[in-house]
């Protein structure tokens, strides 16, 4: 993550005030934002990470399903076949942010230069700093291998 990455505005900052905890990733991913944005749509369907942790062995689709733009108030994710979380706000082919577990998270797609894209990703969260920091080393985790999945699936341009 860039300084600049770290201070720009994400919609999940308007969520929570205060926060104890903060995170920020970020992946280069080498194709448009326009081939990124359906994988990062089709996180409510899956949550593209260590599939045998959170997603009780089922494994994330490795193609695109299709499905419609994700709309305010549509779960979030599915996990081991649960619905869970909430869309908070969606812009098309930007942004998705969701609520799951009393965290906030937005996904952002940063056009680049040379057709690449920054996928990024904020988690922001007001919870007690000993939970805050168990939280953060697991979504360090969690969230590293999410983005790098959607970049393989992306630049395998899968469908």
């Amino acid at each position: 993550m860039t300084d600049s990455e770290i201070l720009r505005a994400y919609p999940c900052d308007d969520l929570v005030v205060s926060p104890t905890l903060q995170a920020w990733r970020g992946v280069r991913v080498n194709t448009p934002a326009t081939v990124v944005w359906p994988w990062v749509a089709q996180v409510r369907l899956a949550p593209y990470s260590y599939d045998w942790i959170d997603n009780l062995g089922r494994r994330s689709p490795r193609q695109l399903v299709g499905l419609p733009e994700p709309r305010v108030g549509e779960a979030f994710t599915t996990a081991g076949g649960r619905k869970r979380g909430r869309i908070v706000s969606v812009e098309p082919g930007k942004q998705l942010t969701g609520s799951i577990m009393n965290a906030f998270m937005s996904y952002v797609l940063v056009p680049d230069e040379h057709n690449t894209t920054r996928l990024l990703l904020k988690v922001v969260m007001r919870t007690n700093r000993v939970i805050a920091l168990g939280l953060s080393v697991g979504d360090l985790v969690m969230a590293r291998r999410q983005l790098l999945t959607l970049k393989q699936l992306a630049e395998a341009g899968t469908e």
